[in-house]
């Protein structure tokens, strides 16, 4: 099986480590992965400030840099379902409103892809730790997955996953909510920080890098000795914890 690697702007800059372990496993589940240098950003910053003719030239980009493609899967739930959403960008009956939709129905997050389409749920991974799991809006609300990351959490071996306690809300992320929201977006990212060490769990493990990128900096302000990792190094992981 064939797959291109969305590797998301974040991926690319600050979770170089998620990259590699999602192609790593990927790999190790006997897929053969590439890696499209013409991707770039989704355009999700500009669609959902409202810059929908300038997300358009991006989503014409990403439609032909992933054009031949068997799959497409992505290692950020709130990137992959912008992807998605480029056929609403498009009139119907278009060109490119067909291309766009060819696009959204290969297109994965990578959990999602490897139970439901690889249909895997153990990884043979190990990690020993303590950790609980963020469950990002994009990823359960739009993208609507909600079962497949603890599907394959629950069979590493090793791994005690703990639940979070009010884990259905928002970190305070949300794109450009944070910079056109500061104080509020604050806010609920020390409440979801102070939910995270009431567990009293090691690792903060997540499918989203933005996500993981804006509790991780409260934790790390708040001195809380957390590790956050994204959910693709542990399922990557096979004992070097």
């Amino acid at each position: 099986m064939k797959v291109s690697l969305f590797i998301t702007c974040l991926g690319d800059i600050f979770y170089v480590n998620a990259g590699k372990a999602a192609v790593e496993l990927l790999e190790h589940l006997g897929c053969d992965v590439d890696f499209p240098h013409a991707q770039t950003c989704c355009g999700q910053p500009a669609y959902n400030s409202g810059y929908h003719q300038e997300t358009k030239e991006i989503a014409k980009r990403m439609i032909e840099t992933f054009e031949d493609s068997q799959y497409v899967v992505g290692i950020s739930g709130s990137c992959v379902y912008m992807l998605k959403e480029y056929v609403n960008l498009f009139e119907d009956g278009s060109n490119w409103r067909q291309r766009a939709l060819a696009l959204k129905e290969k297109t994965y997050e990578l959990t999602q892809f490897i139970v439901h389409v690889l249909q895997v749920e153990d990884v043979g991974a190990y990690y020993n730790a303590t950790a609980t799991y963020h469950t990002s809006c994009h990823m359960t609300r739009l993208l609507e997955e909600r079962e497949a990351p603890f599907t394959l959490l629950e069979n590493v071996k090793g791994l005690t996953l703990v639940d979070l306690p009010n884990q259905q809300d928002c970190c305070g992320f949300g794109g450009t909510f944070a910079v056109k929201m500061a104080t509020i977006s604050e806010q609920m990212v020390q409440e979801k920080a102070e939910n995270i060490s009431e567990t009293g769990a090691n690792v903060l493990l997540g499918a989203d890098a933005s996500c993981l990128m804006n509790i991780g900096g409260r934790l790390t302000r708040n001195q809380e000795p957390i590790d956050v990792k994204h959910i693709a190094e542990i399922l990557n992981s096979r004992g070097d914890s």
